[in-house]
């Protein structure tokens, strides 16, 4: 059985709406826009130490509004990065509202309808390795309200941002410590599992 693992940029106040790029998620007016890729590129420890989750990866999962943004715009960019082959590669599992959803990159493959009770199926399956959630908050609260989230890696940002989408709904969680790290700038990369 695979484990599902959450992978995360976080404020201090638990947002995590477009931490890559000023124009990634502005819904509700937020303005706010790459707080992490900011912080993080002054600190390549905490960068590094951020996608030590990634090593035994079979899957990834995404909702849809983060699968067009976030994989086309690192498959999508002319600039050297270290996403485009590992995203390129990896099977995508997406979620989506729309039956005719177009899935452009490669590895693609749309989920049910149920798609939380796909992801469930997903887990139980033979292959080896885990399937990892990026981004796609409405989806990932709607997973841990299931019960299917078995870790968060959480990459934490000595910042407030005041407003914006934060990760954890109204979903009771007790999590245990499984590692973490705090660089010397502050930020904190920790792995939670959610305590059963």
């Amino acid at each position: 059985m695979s484990k599902l693992i959450v992978v995360e940029n976080l404020s201090l106040d638990g947002v995590m709406q477009s931490p890559g790029r000023a124009d990634e998620d502005t819904r509700g007016g937020f303005d706010r826009g790459g707080w992490a890729t900011e912080y993080l590129g002054r600190d390549p420890a905490a960068a590094q130490a951020s996608m030590g989750g990634m090593g035994g990866t079979r899957g990834l999962v995404f909702g849809h509004r983060t699968y067009d943004d976030l994989v086309g715009h690192w498959l999508s960019t002319t600039e050297p990065n270290p996403f485009a082959e590992v995203l390129a590669r990896t099977p995508k599992y997406v979620a989506s509202r729309q039956a005719d959803a177009e899935l452009p990159h490669p590895n693609s493959t749309r989920l049910a309808a149920d798609a939380v009770e796909s992801v469930s199926r997903l887990k139980q399956g033979d292959d080896a390795g885990d399937l990892v959630v990026l981004g796609s908050g409405v989806f990932v609260r709607d997973l841990a309200a299931a019960g299917l989230v078995d870790e968060y890696l959480l990459t934490i940002v000595p910042l407030v941002l005041g407003s914006g989408t934060r990760l954890f709904g109204d979903t009771f969680m007790p999590l245990e410590v499984v590692s973490s790290f705090t660089s010397p700038t502050g930020i904190v990369v920790g792995t939670y599992r959610v305590a059963r």
